[in-house]
């Protein structure tokens, strides 16, 4: 009977060292995939901010004022004179 009491505290004994090791192992991963969110959290407001910068430059852009500015310098272009304008209809 003490060969088997010495036993099952053997198997207790490594059944508590190995759910102890889990344990640390899990707060272990459980740590680094926090530090991980923690980062792409921190990546994903700095996209965020870019963002908005990038939509507020295209709304900049898309502004009727500086596309005709733009026709006008670049490209040339101008109002026509109302003698040059010819309506059609259909």
């Amino acid at each position: 009977m003490k060969v088997f009491g010495a036993f099952c505290l053997t198997i207790l004994l490594l059944a508590v060292i190995a759910s102890a090791i889990g344990v640390v192992w899990t707060r272990h991963e459980s740590r680094i995939l926090f530090v991980e969110l923690s980062r792409l959290q921190s990546q994903k407001d700095d996209l965020g901010v870019e963002y908005g910068r990038l939509e507020l430059e295209q709304a900049t852009y898309a502004e009727p004022s500086r596309i005709d500015a733009e026709a006008r310098a670049r490209l040339g272009m101008y109002t026509p004179k109302q003698q040059d304008i010819q309506l059609v209809r259909r």
